[in-house]
């Protein structure tokens, strides 16, 4: 077992957790569901643990190396092409007949498109063509927000930017002032490809001012979930208030992971925490609150000790479970409509498929991406271990 066992298998549990809520309607029907989902939303709690643990890995693998551009390297090769895999197969299972794609792809053609290719979909008012695909517009966000952090050298602000957001949400800042109109989704969706695409641009160049730059525009993407976190109904958000509330989860992990590593004080952090754990019974719900922490936090204290080996297998394939378990079980829907053997096609089905998927595009897409890092030292012949960003950007 690695160091980092316990986050794999958080996330392990965490994507379990999203595809037996999604099983649950199947097997319990829906009015048990609707009844347990009444006590605790066993979704949100799942995608808020993927969320704290995203917030307590991305910051340290971005931080380990201080380099944007192999930071941006790894992260494009390790989400894009299981998330394009898992939309090549939905448009298959569209043409069979066995699901059906969101209205909004032929009403609103270029806001949907753009907002597939920038992952940003659910933040611009658009709906993805796989639900569990509006978790990661939060991601890409957070990706954009502290890399533009790092790049001013104001990564350690974690805390500020966790109670920031939370009392932001408090507040209720507007659900859909850059997406209220179809005109309106449109302009804020290819003005969010825009901006990614030259941040992107800029960070890859290696150039110090023009990543600058791009810090200062990534930093800017934090008005999406803040002013346009429900431009419609067709997105998961129910208000701007929770989407920036989910945002500071993430920087609630980070709080943690700095806390730890003694690069900030625990008498900041506690109370930040506690802040945000208020910030999410506010807005998603108590029980969603408290078990999300307690789950970490139990993970946390025993993260020295064994860990399930199951748990962190199916951490591995968790990236590849949480996008292609609705999928399977379309198709398995599609086949028999008994929920027994539904469950049972699900659960042996949903894992191997998502095996499958880690196998056969992730893991060759991680390579590529490994191969590409390699081949980058050896141009720039920087030192890895320096995390100095001055020494790893050419000047103009």
């Amino acid at each position: 077992m690695t160091r980092l066992a316990w986050l794999d298998a958080l996330r392990g549990w965490a994507a379990a957790v999203v595809a037996v809520f999604h099983l649950s309607p199947v097997v319990l029907g829906r009015d048990l569901h609707l009844r347990i989902f009444a006590i605790i939303d066993l979704g949100k709690y799942g995608v808020l643990l993927f969320f704290l643990v995203s917030g307590y890995v991305i910051p340290m693998s971005l931080e380990r190396h201080g380099d944007l551009r192999r930071f941006w390297t790894g992260r494009l090769l390790r989400i894009y092409p299981a998330y394009l895999f898992a939309v090549l197969v939905t448009i298959g299972l569209a043409a069979a007949g066995i699901v059906r794609m969101p209205d909004q792809l032929a009403g609103e053609t270029t806001a949907s498109v753009l907002g597939h290719l920038t992952m940003l979909q659910d933040l611009i008012g658009t709906r993805g063509v796989l639900r569990p695909f509006w978790t990661l517009s939060f991601e890409m966000v957070f990706y954009l927000v502290v890399a533009g952090l790092f790049v001013w050298g104001r990564h350690r602000d974690s805390a500020w930017w966790a109670a920031g957001l939370t009392l932001a949400a408090v507040i209720g800042p507007p659900s859909d002032l850059l997406g209220g109109s179809p005109a309106a989704r449109r302009i804020t969706a290819v003005a969010a490809a825009v901006l990614l695409g030259a941040v992107l641009w800029a960070y890859l160049s290696g150039k110090r001012r023009l990543a600058l730059a791009a810090g200062t525009a990534g930093l800017a993407a934090i008005a999406l979930p803040l002013l346009n976190g429900h431009a419609t109904d067709m997105v998961t958000s129910a208000s701007s208030a929770q989407a920036t509330q989910m945002l500071a989860v993430m920087f609630a992990g980070t709080v943690i992971y700095r806390a730890q590593h003694r690069e900030s004080s625990s008498r900041v952090a506690i109370p930040v925490l506690a802040l945000v754990a208020v910030g999410v019974a506010m807005r998603t719900s108590p029980s969603v609150a408290v078990a999300v922490g307690a789950t970490f936090a139990i993970a946390f204290l025993l993260r020295e000790r064994w860990v399930p080996g199951g748990l962190v297998r199916l951490g591995a394939i968790s990236y590849s479970l949480y996008l292609l378990h609705l999928p399977v079980l379309a198709v398995i829907r599609w086949g028999t409509p008994d929920p027994m053997i539904s469950a049972v096609a699900f659960l042996i089905g949903a894992p191997a498929v998502a095996w499958a998927g880690h196998r056969w595009v992730e893991r060759p897409a991680q390579a590529l991406a490994r191969r590409d890092i390699v081949i980058n030292i050896a141009t720039q012949g920087t030192d890895a271990r320096t995390g100095s960003f001055g020494k790893r950007y050419e000047s103009v």
